[in-house]
C-alpha cells in the first residue's frame, strides 16, 4: 500500500485556507516529501503526520513557492532527534540551492545527500520501490515524478518441486537470483508466474502540457496534475506563465488514462475550484479537484 497525502494545492502563495503544494507519500516506513513551500510543516501537523520519518525529498524545480519552506522543515527534522541521512533529488544545482537555504540551517544532526538530476529522465531505485523523474515544460529547469513500486508474480510451488534442485534453493528463486546445479542453470522466470499489478503514482506541476506528462502518467494509479486556472479566460496566461488550466490537464488524463486525477497548484485567484470541476469531468470523467490534506491509500491491484 501506498499512503498519500496532498499536504497543500495552493500555487504562488500560501493562503489563510490553502497551504502551498506539496505531496506526502508513504510506503513500507519510508516517508517521500514531494516539495516543500512555506507552511509545509503546518501542513503536515495539521494532517497528523511527521517530518521525521521523510527519507527523501524530492523537489520539482526552485520557484520559492516549491522549496522556501525547507529551512523550517530541516531545523524541525533535527530537533526531533533525526540522526539517519536525508537524500534529497532534484534538478541541476540542487547541491548550491539547498547551501544556500542551509545558511539559517547550518547545524543538523543528521547528513544529507544530493542527487541531482542528469538528463530529461532518470530513474531512482529504493529497495522495490522506483522514482522516476522526467522534465516537463516550465520557464525553469522543472521535473515531474513517478513513484513506482513493481510486484513480483507468484511462487509457483509445481514448477519449482519439477526442477532438481534443493528446496533451499526456491528462495534464491523467489528473490530474483539464479541458481546453478551441476553446471545447469535454473532462471526466476522458471518458478515465478507474471508480474502482478504493482502500484503507480504520478505528480506533476507548474508545466505546459508536454508529451512526458502523458507517458508518465499513463496507467497510473493516481495522477496528480497542476491546474493553475480554472477559468477559460484565463488561457492566455497560462500560456504566457507556462502553466495549465484546469481542462489542458484533463485533456492530458484522457490520453494517459489513469486511473483517477487530482489537480493541484491552484492559482491564489482562484478562490474555490469545484465550480469548474463539471466542464473537467466532461473530458476526464474520474477528476477531483484536490484540497489540502485530501488522502488515498493506493493498494496493489488483483491479480
Amino acid at each position: 500500500m501506498l499512503d498519500v497525502t496532498l499536504l497543500g494545492c495552493g500555487g504562488m502563495m500560501p493562503l489563510p485556507h490553502r497551504f502551498l503544494t506539496s505531496l506526502l507519500a508513504r510506503y513500507n516506513g519510508l516517508s517521500i516529501l514531494i516539495d516543500c513551500g512555506e507552511a509545509t510543516q503546518i501542513a503536515l501537523r495539521k494532517s497528523s503526520l511527521s517530518p521525521k520519518p521523510i527519507g527523501i525529498m524530492c523537489f520539482t524545480h526552485f520557484h520559492a513557492d516549491h522549496i522556501s519552506g525547507l529551512p523550517g522543515m530541516l531545523l524541525t527534522m533535527g530537533n526531533a532527534e533525526r540522526t539517519e541521512p536525508l537524500l534529497m533529488i532534484g534538478p541541476k544545482g540542487l547541491t548550491r540551492v539547498v547551501n544556500s537555504l542551509r545558511v539559517v540551517a547550518p547545524e543538523l544532526p543528521f547528513e544529507i545527500i544530493c542527487r541531482e538530476i542528469e538528463g530529461s529522465e532518470q530513474t531512482f531505485g529504493f529497495d522495490g520501490m522506483f522514482i522516476d523523474a522526467f522534465r516537463v515544460n516550465h520557464n525553469v529547469t522543472c521535473y515531474g515524478y513517478s513513484i513506482r513500486i513493481p510486484r513480483q508474480g507468484k511462487f509457483d510451488v509445481e514448477a519449482a518441486m519439477k526442477l532438481p534442485i534443493e528446496r533451499r534453493m526456491w528462495g534464491v528463486l523467489q528473490g530474483g537470483e539464479s541458481v546453478t546445479v551441476d553446471g545447469v542453470t535454473y532462471t526466476p522466470d522458471m518458478v515465478m508466474g507474471p508480474d502482478r499489478p504493482g502500484i503507480k503514482l504520478t505528480y506533476t506541476t507548474d508545466t505546459r502540457p508536454t508529451q512526458s506528462i502523458i507517458d508518465h502518467a499513463a496507467g497510473a494509479d493516481l495522477f496528480i496534475c497542476e491546474g493553475m486556472y480554472g477559468e477559460e479566460d484565463k488561457a492566455d496566461k497560462a500560456v504566457a506563465n507556462k502553466h495549465m488550466t484546469f481542462n489542458e490537464a484533463a485533456v492530458i488524463a484522457s490520453e494517459a488514462q489513469p486511473k483517477r486525477m487530482w489537480l493541484t497548484h491552484f492559482s491564489p485567484s482562484l478562490v474555490k475550484a469545484e465550480p469548474y470541476m463539471k466542464e473537467v469531468r466532461k473530458i476526464f470523467p474520474d477528476a477531483e479537484a484536490g484540497k489540502d490534506g485530501k488522502h488515498m491509500d493506493i493498494m496493489f491491484g488483483e491479480d
